[in-house]
């Protein structure tokens, strides 16, 4: 009748999310913690991909980077330390739908957590996990974690470290079963939104490291890293990252890796010269345990209702009978 052109329509119920759309509280962390470059990675990450606040979760253990999901206006869980893992993969087999993230510091993950995490890597199920590693207990009020190098003093070592740090590099790849593993500095912000960017992609459970700066307990951990940037080695790909050209004129040492080739991963891993950066391994191929094992049956909410009203009724009290 009018002749209108569907192509020229607009459809104004679509919803834009902006980075404010997913900012929740302020953040607490001290200024120049690498905590507060993470997130907003990760916030521009939703944003990029225009991920559902209501469909998207955070799960954390405990520690300063475990506060992350307090951050996200998303829906989030701070649970247990060392616990965040257990609780990321029950959600994910239970609701499929959802896009799923986990937090965790290096403490969290690499000591109290360890068996959720080799576990987790064996599992592959398809979620993002980001470990934030300032090799301190930051929270607890500088203690020495796994990663702590040897020789750090802190609360709990006032005569320095007596071991060399665990390496999660090394562990990651030597799990059956890992997917994706990468590595990433926080003050390198194009790198670490390609790295965040590309585990979210990728089919499986996603491992990141990521070193970061505590301005308050580790403040000169990382110098030989930021003096001189030769320490880093970039490893880029057409299939991994791809530096920038102003990167690229910053960060001269960068070789070609091609993130299928886990041995040759395992070698970069394994370097104590040098910190490689980017995507080390990625098989989308190895299977995943959500999929294997998820539930054939859909339960509707209705369903659900009936199941607890059942199983409440089993201690109802007849108070009419009870009197007589």
């Amino acid at each position: 009748m009018f002749n209108v052109s569907l192509e020229n329509l607009v459809d104004i119920d679509l919803e834009q999310y902006s980075l404010q759309d997913y900012q929740g509280s302020t953040p607490r962390w001290c200024s120049g913690c690498g905590d507060n470059a993470i997130l907003s990675a990760v916030q521009k990450l939703c944003r990029d991909e225009q991920l559902p606040p209501e469909k998207t979760v955070f799960v954390s253990g405990i520690g300063c980077s475990s506060r992350f999901p307090h951050y996200m206006k998303t829906y989030g869980f701070h649970g247990l330390h060392g616990r965040a893992l257990p609780i990321a993969q029950g959600i994910k087999m239970h609701r499929p739908d959802l896009h799923v993230f986990v937090n965790m510091g290096d403490g969290d993950c690499c000591s109290i957590g360890t068996a959720h995490w080799i576990h987790a890597l064996r599992y592959n199920m398809n979620m993002v996990a980001i470990m934030h590693d300032n090799g301190i207990y930051g929270l607890t009020k500088k203690q020495a974690s796994p990663t702590s190098p040897k020789g750090l003093v802190s609360n709990t070592t006032p005569q320095g470290t007596y071991m060399e740090a665990l390496n999660p590099a090394m562990v990651n790849l030597g799990v059956t079963n890992v997917s994706f593993f990468a590595q990433a500095v926080e003050w390198v912000p194009d790198m670490l939104n390609d790295i965040i960017s590309q585990a979210y992609h990728h089919r499986g459970f996603a491992f990141v490291r990521v070193l970061q700066r505590c301005p308050h307990f580790t403040p000169t951990m990382f110098d030989p890293l930021l003096s001189n940037p030769n320490n880093i080695l970039v490893l880029e790909h057409e299939n991994g990252i791809k530096l920038s050209e102003a990167a690229g004129r910053i960060y001269k040492n960068h070789e070609s890796h091609d993130p299928s080739d886990i041995q040759k991963a395992r070698e970069y891993a394994g370097r104590h010269d040098i910190v490689p950066v980017g995507i080390l391994y990625r098989n989308p191929e190895v299977p995943c345990y959500d999929e294997i094992r998820r539930p054939k049956r859909v339960f509707t909410p209705e369903m659900k209702e009936a199941v607890l009203n059942r199983e409440f009724d089993k201690f109802s009290v007849d108070i009419d009978s009870s009197e007589g």
